[in-house]
């Protein structure tokens, strides 16, 4: 049986994405090969608790929610993970998935909603996209921008355009809190008229990023 290193598994209300605001089970996979200068949860990078697939399942189903997130880390760097998003959804579950935009996502069972960062160049990982990625995108997944200045909104303009992002699937821009004024950033959005979803980590704004929440 497959073995996951787990950091944690907690019930919380999803805090991105266009399913915001739902109660939703997150299964954090430990581990991550990119050290984004941003990055809000580096305590996955090491640690966890290895769990086989079927206990991890088990702990989901506890909270009687219909909506499961796994994330890191990264988690596509531990290759059980695929097998753990498809028996999730084999049980009926609607399975989003959080990576980096960094490893190839072309195995994932193409049920799951994938969430997948672009690294703008303030993260300092920009070099790692794997912009190949972007071939396996379907109408129902997004591709997230953190926005932490000028320079990273011209940027991810520019890949917009250059990929045609909009009209492959739903785009996010999210600021990088403390550092990018979303409030400018929202008013840039609308005098440029892009088609994006502006958003905010709304589990920052409930519970100060408290962990597990």
């Amino acid at each position: 049986m497959s073995l996951l290193r787990i950091t944690e598994i907690f019930h919380s209300l999803q805090g991105e994405s266009n399913t915001v605001g739902l109660p939703t089970v997150f299964i954090r996979l430990t581990g991550c090969p990119l050290r984004c200068v941003y990055c809000d949860t580096a305590y996955a990078f090491t640690g966890g608790e290895k769990i086989g697939i079927d206990a991890i399942i088990a702990q989901a189903e506890q909270y009687g929610t219909p909506y499961i997130t796994v994330t890191g880390g990264e988690p596509l760097a531990q290759p059980g993970c695929l097998e753990l998003m498809t028996k999730l959804l084999d049980k009926g579950y609607v399975v989003s998935l959080e990576t980096s935009g960094a490893l190839d996502v072309s195995k994932v069972d193409q049920r799951v909603i994938k969430v997948m960062d672009l690294k703008t160049p303030s993260s300092g990982e920009l070099s790692r996209n794997c912009y190949q990625n972007i071939e396996y995108l379907t109408a129902k997944d997004q591709v997230k921008f953190v926005i932490g200045n000028d320079s990273d909104y011209d940027w991810s303009k520019s890949i917009l355009t250059e990929y045609d992002l909009p009209n492959l699937c739903e785009i996010l821009f999210s600021p990088v809190m403390g550092q990018q004024n979303p409030t400018e950033l929202a008013e840039k959005i609308l005098k440029d008229r892009l088609p994006v979803r502006f958003q905010l980590q709304l589990h920052k704004i409930l519970w100060d990023d408290a962990q597990g929440k």
